[in-house]
């Protein structure tokens, strides 16, 4: 089944490694998220898209920065040692629908990170889980799209929402805004709502 053509509404389009990652749909994230077979890819691509976070930083998220003894935590911490430019650490809250994947994942964490590599060993490579939603992806038919998606998807949704940039970049680690609206998807929609405010 084809869900899309791939194109970003109003951008580009991602294409062999090139070009911006694709802003997802809700229905393409909801078709995504069924297609995950085990509870471990939905909490590891959830924390992607309901942090905003880059596909690394949740690759090497710590036990004790997700869960404590009573369960799920009310923020997930990204460790600045696992940030792009270990800039800092940054803690981001939980929405309940990550929350569902984190309970339902928890019982199958590992030893030290939540998504522990082959045999136990460190944390899964982000080149793996780049794989797993690759084959997702073609096997869906959707176009343009990379682990980068999740996190543009979030920050673009977030902005579209009128949450303050500054905000964004706090949750984002962005170490300036400019990097940050490099990042944010301009819709034809957007586009012709500002001309139609140009009544005088």
């Amino acid at each position: 089944m084809i869900i899309t053509s791939g194109r970003n509404e109003g951008g580009s389009m991602k294409v062999d490694g090139h070009g911006q990652a694709k802003i997802l749909t809700p229905y393409e994230i909801a078709k995504l998220f069924e297609s995950f077979e085990g509870d471990r890819d939905r909490a590891l691509f959830g924390t992607c898209l309901y942090t905003g976070c880059r596909i690394n930083e949740a690759c090497s998220v710590l036990i004790p920065d997700a869960y404590d003894s009573r369960g799920v935590r009310t923020k997930i911490m990204i460790r600045k040692s696992h940030t792009k430019g270990q800039q800092e650490t940054r803690q981001v809250p939980v929405n309940s629908v990550l929350k569902g994947y984190l309970e339902a994942y928890w019982a199958m964490v590992g030893k030290q990170y939540l998504f522990p590599g082959r045999h136990g060993r460190g944390y899964i490579n982000p080149k793996s889980a780049d794989e797993i939603l690759r084959e997702k992806c073609d096997r869906l038919g959707l176009v343009g799209v990379s682990t980068h998606s999740f996190r543009r998807t979030a920050l673009t949704q977030m902005h579209n929402a009128g949450v303050p940039l500054r905000v964004i970049q706090k949750i984002s680690g962005h170490r300036s805004l400019q990097s940050l609206q490099q990042y944010l998807e301009v819709s034809e929609l957007q586009l012709e709502g500002a001309i139609a405010a140009l009544s005088f």
